[in-house]
């Protein structure tokens, strides 16, 4: 799946992504991925992206970008970081053997994909809070954004690599430079998440029972690497409401089941804060 990457560059972590040299690490014959652009600079890679799949972009399309003027998060935040310190781009999904209900799973697994990319290169705990940032201890390394239109699912995914204290936008974001692991090239961290995400996508999407996350292992994984599960956690819902109680699982809808006053709530969408 993967190729040696051979562009050289003074600080690996902000290391040009080639596109031709991705193009051969992950692009084959028949493979899963169909194509790999990157962008100097664009607006979103997802609104780019949610436009090639509206005309007639093939699922397997990849999009990365060195900087984004208009990046988007959850809850209709924004993504911001200076250019070529993230690895930021999207995937064209169109699941479409996966019952509707069961898509939700699709940030979830792109969550996976990448924290477990970012361990199996760098050795960094990487967990995560539902439903898919990524976390090194309590801070966001990695943020995940899908939207769908139609039948296609883009999912948009930004890692702080090299970023730097003084760059990042919040208190409580991190990066792999941060973290211990300065040295991690960008586009070796692409062609490995693209690797994760194919895998479990596969698994999930393509198996003998389409969109089952137990069937395909999908749901015990994320019960293993979630930062969420057995915690004390308030969740932000987007009307303004809030409700309180232990995580207890992430039912096989993709929903986070949380102990509330009259029983299991379950929660599809909604910002979680871990309290202590």
């Amino acid at each position: 799946m993967a190729g040696a990457m051979t562009t050289k560059d003074a600080a690996p972590g902000r290391q040009p992504l080639s596109e031709p040299e991705l193009r051969r690490a992950v692009v084959r014959p028949g493979g899963f991925w169909r194509s790999v652009a990157v962008a100097a600079v664009t607006g979103s890679t997802n609104a780019d992206l949610l436009a090639r799949a509206a005309a007639g972009a093939a699922e397997g399309t990849v999009l990365a970008a060195e900087a984004q003027t208009a990046g988007r998060g959850r809850m209709g935040r924004t993504w911001v970081s200076p250019p070529a310190a993230a690895l930021m781009f999207s995937v064209l999904l169109r699941p479409a053997a996966v019952p509707p209900g069961r898509r939700g799973w699709v940030p979830l697994l792109a969550g996976l994909a990448a924290a477990a990319a970012v361990r199996a290169l760098t050795g960094v705990d990487a967990r995560l809070k539902w439903p898919n940032d990524v976390l090194v201890g309590d801070r966001k390394l990695a943020g995940i954004l899908a939207e769908q239109a139609a039948d296609a699912i883009v999912v948009g995914t930004g890692i702080n690599v090299s970023t730097t204290r003084a760059e990042l936008p919040v208190e409580t974001a991190t990066s792999l430079a941060l973290e211990g692991a300065a040295g991690t090239s960008r586009p070796e961290l692409l062609v490995a998440v693209l690797g994760e995400i194919q895998h479990r996508y596969l698994a999930w999407a393509g198996g003998a029972s389409p969109g089952d996350p137990d069937a395909c292992g999908l749901r015990a994984e994320y019960r293993r690497r979630s930062a969420t599960l057995g915690r004390r956690v308030r969740v932000e819902f987007p009307g303004g409401d809030t409700a309180s109680g232990t995580a207890l699982d992430v039912d096989a809808d993709g929903r986070l089941v949380i102990s509330g006053a009259d029983g299991p709530l379950a929660v599809s969408a909604g910002d979680v804060v871990h309290l202590r």
